[in-house]
């Protein structure tokens, strides 16, 4: 079982090597993050915007949030077209993997 930090710095890890992709630098959006006991969810949005918490940096497009599984680190990416709610019980459902 993964500790919360191991699982925070696997999300990160994930989020830093999108944006080198992209070329925009994120930031893991920590206040909304979802603890389960199975693992946590975790939502990002650009490092300006976090830190500065203006619109104009809010423009981020296919950031969906994900999941960090505490039994293996497993990565799994959620949807944008439905409620986190309703992908968390997809996911419960076992009808989300």
């Amino acid at each position: 079982m993964l500790t919360e930090q191991e699982i925070t710095q696997i999300a990160q890890d994930h989020i830093d090597k999108s944006g080198k992709k992209s070329g925009i630098k994120l930031s893991l959006f920590k206040e909304a993050t979802i603890k389960k006991s199975y693992g946590m969810i975790f939502f990002y949005v650009s490092k300006e915007f976090y830190v500065t918490r203006d619109e104009k940096y809010n423009t981020l497009v296919g950031n969906v949030p994900f999941l960090v599984k505490n039994v293996d680190g497993e990565i799994i990416e959620f949807g944008s077209g439905n409620t986190i709610e309703y992908y968390i019980q997809e996911y419960e459902a076992g009808r989300y993997c």
